[in-house]
């Protein structure tokens, strides 16, 4: 049975969800919500989501949200088939799942507050404030001074192997560097950008870019 997505294609959230399905060969139905019209905040919504966001998703009659939790869990699902997005030993599994933490609380936030000041508040009709974007601009450097040294010594964050780590990084990063066209703090780190070129050619992003009308 397919999993049901109900999120948008063009969802930073949603597309970490649709990349790990990619990654993992797993059939899949996307409902769209349409966010302009407030789908995502009716009573109907929110009986399955109760904070609003999206995406969530439907599997084996378990209702799911949490983007972050839903990749895991389909990591854990489908685990002998597609990519193996936690390594195949538990130390590899145990690098795989400190660095997703490092991308939770260390990356995202950077980057998340950079991809809504440039990219969604302008969408939305609202005023980018450069005080915010200086800040976390100079905090998202930090982190990746830490990437570069860290991809230095490993082709990916985990370790010689592709995996959900750096898979959760694809969609805002992905936004940042191509539709805010933020790419130079990326380009002067040839580590970080040899891993994020990397990244953003896999299969799994190109099927997701082009599901989300994102030319390629």
């Amino acid at each position: 049975m397919a999993i049901k997505i109900y999120g948008g294609a063009k969802s930073t959230c949603t597309g970490r969800v649709l990349i790990t399905l990619f990654e993992k060969e797993v059939d899949y139905e996307l409902v769209e919500i349409d966010l302009s019209k407030g789908e995502h905040k009716s009573p109907e919504f929110l009986k399955h989501q109760p904070f609003g966001q999206i995406p969530y998703v439907v599997h084996e009659g378990l209702e799911l949200y949490e983007s972050r939790a839903i990749a895991r869990s389909v990591a854990e699902w489908y685990a002998k088939q597609g990519s193996a997005l936690y390594g195949s030993t538990a130390h590899e599994k145990a690098q795989v799942e400190q660095w997703l933490e490092v991308e939770a609380q260390n990356y995202n936030p950077a980057i998340s507050s950079l991809v809504f000041q440039l990219v969604f508040a302008p969408w939305f009709g609202k005023t980018t404030d450069e005080a915010v974007v200086a800040a976390q601009t100079a905090k998202l450097e930090s982190v990746l001074d830490i990437y570069e040294k860290r991809l230095s010594e490993k082709k990916y964050l985990a370790g010689d192997f592709f995996s959900l780590a750096d898979l959760s990084h694809i969609t805002y990063s992905y936004y940042f560097i191509k539709i805010a066209g933020k790419g130079a703090i990326y380009d002067s780190r040839p580590h970080v950008k040899a891993w994020i070129d990397g990244i953003f050619a896999r299969p799994s992003t190109q099927k997701w870019l082009k599901l989300a009308g994102f030319a390629q």
